[in-house]
């Protein structure tokens, strides 16, 4: 796709393809929707799509998934297993359709081994996950083995063709490492990355190439000043853009899918912008056992046709676009299926929420508002919307586009002249709050100018503060994270979880 002309005054769009209506009001995807509060296990969070930056891995594209919100790293003794009564999935539009073409669907499997110990002369089961120190690949000292396999499905995600993903090894089953219990556990504070680490695996993809996966705990990459925008948002939005507020995800941890796969295997020729969203889905029934048995597998039965209970592709969606009472249909939904969304996009809530509690910040008076139609679900023109796009909610990346080096990553991705950063994708450092937020107020259409350069459907004086720099006041850069796959942090140990000493071990811990 051509993108040199168009690429220069996509690179003026503050947050351009950011969440569109959305303005931050919880941790992205955390805790959204009222029936996910009841299932953490398939509560996704975010999801992260880009070019991979780490040198030599430019013709692969980075997949993050990332599950199971809010985690303590004090979460013992059972700590944050994935749900092996749950089917995750991260799904692949490549031709603009709003319709899966490819997914990757990960099961997985809970073992315990039952350890026990001689106490006065019987055998008795240990209580912890752990007995003693933890190294290498599924040690006799890890108590419960967790494992998963992967599955490529060409077309519908239940009817389509499906591959069963091997190592270069053959074997089909790979080993999850159990989270950060401690620096104790793992010998030292550099023991469990380095114990993490055996636990990437490279995949083959039939026909197509060699890919790479990891799946653990990392820290939580979001950041955000959740505390005080919940409170009615109390802090100064037009305030410094970085250190003036409390990150308060900091001292948490999040349990993540990531795939690494060459741009080849998820292109179509002739269209090398992709579509991407994470998906976790359930069975229909459950019958709890109400005199469960000896083992870890048995507390419940699960049967029927799977249900999806989460969905999770450009960030902060269902927490601050979608209507309470819709949340959990959300969740439920599929993009092709967005039209019934609509007036949740062209006439947004909370940019009025905004003005009422800050009058200078107008909010945009142009409706229906098609500037977020465009933005939000479509693409940006010339940037990362595909040539046959129908209108759907999904993070859209365009492959053409190379990848930018860590060090020189700007936050404000595309609006802060950063082509490969949001929204064009999403890397893990790219600021979407502040991002998101200023589209929400109109961005785009003080951008656009008197004559619409961009199309978009608006013009200044419909956005009069669709100019400020509004923030939540946190903001971190790409140096803050990993320089390799998987590029998020080592998870905090649970020896360090108080907020006091997080601070102090953060430069080691990642």
């Amino acid at each position: 796709m051509p993108i040199k002309h168009k690429l220069n005054w996509a690179a003026l769009l503050v947050g351009a393809a950011a969440a569109t209506a959305l303005v931050p009001a919880s941790a992205s995807s955390h805790r959204e929707a009222p029936f996910l509060t009841k299932m953490p296990k398939v509560d996704g969070t975010d999801f992260f799509m880009f070019r991979s930056y780490a040198p030599g891995r430019q013709d692969y594209v980075t997949l993050i998934a990332d599950y199971i919100p809010f985690q303590d790293p004090f979460g013992g003794p059972n700590f944050y297993q994935f749900d092996e009564n749950a089917l995750y999935e991260i799904h692949i539009d490549n031709n603009g359709d709003g319709k899966e073409e490819i997914t990757f669907q990960l099961r997985f499997k809970n073992t315990s081994k039952r350890t026990a110990l001689n106490i006065g002369g019987k055998q008795v089961p240990i209580p912890l996950i752990n007995s003693s120190t933890i190294s290498g690949v599924n040690p006799a000292s890890l108590n419960v083995r967790e494992t998963y396999t992967i599955d490529m499905v060409k077309g519908d995600r239940r009817s389509g063709t499906r591959t069963r993903l091997a190592g270069t090894n053959g074997a089909t089953e790979f080993d999850k490492p159990v989270d950060n219990i401690g620096e104790k556990a793992f010998g030292g504070p550099n023991g469990y990355e380095a114990y993490a680490n055996q636990h990437i695996y490279d995949i083959n993809i039939p026909g197509c190439g060699t890919g790479r996966v990891f799946v653990g705990q990392r820290k939580e990459p979001f950041y955000i000043a959740v505390g005080q925008i919940f409170d009615l948002f109390n802090l100064n939005p037009l305030g410094p853009e970085a250190g003036a507020n409390r990150n308060d995800l900091e001292g948490k941890n999040v349990s993540a899918i990531a795939l690494e796969i060459p741009i080849a295997c998820l292109t179509t020729p002739g269209e090398p912008v992709i579509g991407g969203y994470t998906t976790a889905s359930v069975r229909q029934g459950r019958l709890v056992n109400p005199a469960p048995g000896s083992g870890i597998n048995n507390a419940s039965k699960e049967g029927g046709p799977w249900t999806q209970v989460s969905r999770v592709g450009m960030p902060l969606v269902n927490e601050v676009v979608i209507g309470l009472d819709d949340k959990d249909r959300f969740n439920s939904s599929k993009p092709k299926d967005d039209a019934q969304f609509i007036n949740y996009v062209t006439n947004p809530v909370l940019p009025a929420v905004v003005e009422t509690l800050f009058p200078s910040a107008k909010a945009p008076t142009n409706f229906p508002r098609t500037d977020l139609v465009t933005v939000f679900l479509k693409g940006l023109p010339g940037v990362n919307q595909p040539k046959n796009v129908v209108a759907s909610e999904m993070m859209r990346l365009n492959t053409s586009i190379a990848p930018t080096a860590q060090s020189a990553q700007n936050p404000l991705g595309v609006a802060g002249g950063d082509n490969a950063g949001f929204p064009n994708g999403r890397r893990p450092a790219d600021d979407t709050v502040d991002l998101s937020l200023r589209v929400a107020m109109g961005a785009l259409c003080v951008l656009t100018g008197a004559n619409d350069i961009l199309g978009v459907g608006c013009k200044p004086g419909d956005a009069p503060a669709g100019g400020l720099k509004l923030t939540d006041g946190v903001r971190k850069t790409a140096t803050d994270y990993k320089a390799v796959f998987p590029y998020l942090n080592t998870p905090i140990p649970g020896n360090l979880g108080s907020a006091g000493t997080q601070a102090a071990s953060q430069a080691r811990v990642r």
